[in-house]
């Protein structure tokens, strides 16, 4: 247990330092794996073909994909937009994006991909009947999203939310491509260190262990939150 200990000595205030970037990159990611969600579900639920086609590539392309392929696209290809941006303004130096954005932008984009597909799931299985009672109530748009649909999408939803998050969490292990030091890039570098990968690589399974299992227990109260009356 030396190993982990804090200080010189150890490893331990690196890896808790490496798990807090963790569960940061996580849920950025999955916020703004939310924010296209809300973007792209209208677009799938749409009556306009184009609208239609638009929602159906985006979430096709995203999860037919590999994950790292994304990652890399963002930010290497990322960095070369934005530098063709700079030299038309006549800066022509390299510039590099920063790890945190990078990454947490690609697995938000990731998951809002499958997050797009569960809330056109969990809307399209919400009854015909309430969308009819909203409008012989006459409740404008936002009212009937937020007070009729929302809590019946979510009660829906956060069962296979929870499968989205692991995902999210499990792939900000990819990011240590970019250099962002998160559990993965820690006990890699912790391992070539000591020499010691086996004891590194095992701790970092228990990590994401760990908040997995913390995940699931929050996740769980909210599904019995939002299940109340069924």
């Amino acid at each position: 247990m030396e190993l982990l200990s804090f200080g010189k000595t150890g490893w331990g205030d690196e890896l808790l330092i490496a798990t807090m970037m963790t569960i940061a990159v996580s849920i950025t990611a999955m916020l703004i794996g939310f924010l296209f969600a809300l973007i792209f579900t209208p677009l799938k639920l749409s009556k306009s073909k184009f609208l239609n086609l638009i929602g159906n590539c985006y979430t096709t392309v995203i999860r037919g994909v590999p994950e790292l392929l994304v990652i890399y696209l963002f930010f290497f290809g990322g960095s070369g937009a934005v530098m063709y941006v700079a030299s038309i303004f006549g800066y022509n130096e390299y510039i590099e994006i920063n790890a945190f954005i990078t990454g947490s932008f690609a697995i938000g984009i990731i998951s809002g991909a499958y997050s797009t597909e569960v809330f056109r799931g969990a809307i399209q299985s919400i009854d015909k009947g309430q969308f009819e009672a909203s409008k012989v109530l006459g409740l404008n748009k936002p009212i009937h999203f937020f007070k009729v649909i929302m809590p019946q999408m979510l009660r829906l939803a956060i069962p296979n939310l929870s499968n989205v998050w692991q995902i999210t969490l499990k792939d900000t292990s990819l990011i240590s491509v970019t250099g962002l030091v998160e559990i993965m890039r820690q006990s890699y570098i912790a391992a070539g260190s000591t020499r010691d990968p086996l004891f590194f690589y095992s701790f970092a399974a228990v990590l994401y262990l760990l908040l997995t299992y913390l995940s699931m227990k929050l996740i769980n109260k909210l599904e019995i939150r939002y299940s109340r009356g069924y």
